[in-house]
Formats: structure tokens, sequence, C-alpha cells
């Protein structure tokens, strides 16, 4: 069965740096591949973080964490990474991964365009 699983979340204080990671199993990350990251506040709709496609290695980030989260993966792991750090209680969220094939064009920012998804992993900021 192809499966995505993030890991890496926690509670942290506002400052501190977390790194979680999505890997595939069951599968393989093509080149094809775009993988990305979104999270949802309790009340909020799901918010773009950021993406990568995986051949190229080009990425994209949201407004809010530009400057802040870095986005990489590890094609031997079957594995992509979001580097967190400066969190402030903002980003509070359940953090997502979604992988979907796309043939070219940046990456693609929008939930509805990803078809496999994880179960999403807790990041709470306290202040």
């Amino acid at each position: 069965q192809v499966q995505l699983t993030e890991s890496g979340g926690g509670l942290v204080q506002a400052g501190d740096s977390l790194r979680l990671s999505c890997l595939l199993s069951g599968g393989t990350f093509t080149s094809i591949t775009t993988v990305a990251w979104f999270r949802q506040a309790p009340g909020k709709e799901r918010e773009f973080v950021s993406a990568i496609r995986w051949g190229g290695g080009e990425s994209s980030y949201g407004d809010s964490v530009k400057g802040r989260f870095t986005v990489s993966r590890d094609g031997a792991k079957n594995t992509a990474y979001l580097q967190m750090n400066n969190l402030a209680p903002a980003d509070t969220g359940v953090y997502y991964c979604a992988s979907v094939k796309q043939m070219s064009g940046p990456p693609l920012t929008s939930s509805l365009e990803y078809r496999r998804w994880g179960q999403g992993t807790q990041v709470t900021v306290f202040p």
C-alpha cells in the first residue's frame, strides 16, 4: 500500500526550530512528482506552506513562511523535509504532506491539485 507518513511535529517555544519528514512507503517519488506541505489550524482553512518538484528541486513557499522554512528532498531515503526555523505561535497547526504527478511548471500550490495525503503531524508553538 502506497502511503505518505509525516513525522517530526511537537511542542516548541517561539523562536525554536523543527524539521518535519514525509516518507513515501510502498512506492517511489519520481522525477515528475511534486511534494507539498500544507497546514491547518483549528477553525481555519488548509493553507499552502511549501512545495518541491522532485526532479529538478524547484521549490515554492507561502508568503507567511518565506525566509524561515526550507523544503528539501532525499531521493535515497524517499523522504521530503520541511525545516522550520524561528517558529511563531501563528505556525501552530496540523502539517500535512501531499504528492501529485506534475509534468511541468512551477510547483502546484492548491490543495485541490494533490492526490495523495499523509495523516498529518501536529506542531504547537507556545509564546
